[in-house]
């Protein structure tokens, strides 16, 4: 089972501390909003080469953790 704590990381040195992909500084607030406008996975993938499809997963998961448990920002490893 995928655990977005192994693809999403949260610095405050990096794009303010808001949550982003472990080694990037593109921003999942970025890409859960890019699909929700749908915007396709395959086109994500070429746009940010950092991501991967398990990247995009984590996001989704991060998204869903987030409103069930009311988590703002993952912590800091």
């Amino acid at each position: 089972m995928l655990d977005w704590r192994d693809h999403i990381t949260s610095d405050p040195k990096v794009m303010l501390g808001k949550p982003c992909f472990r080694g990037t500084r593109v921003p999942v607030y970025l890409i859960l909003q890019k699909i929700a406008y749908g915007e396709r996975e395959e086109d994500l993938l070429a746009s940010y080469p950092g991501l991967t499809k398990e990247s995009i997963q984590a996001a989704q998961l991060f998204a869903v953790d987030a409103v069930n448990n009311d988590i703002v920002y993952p912590a800091v490893p």
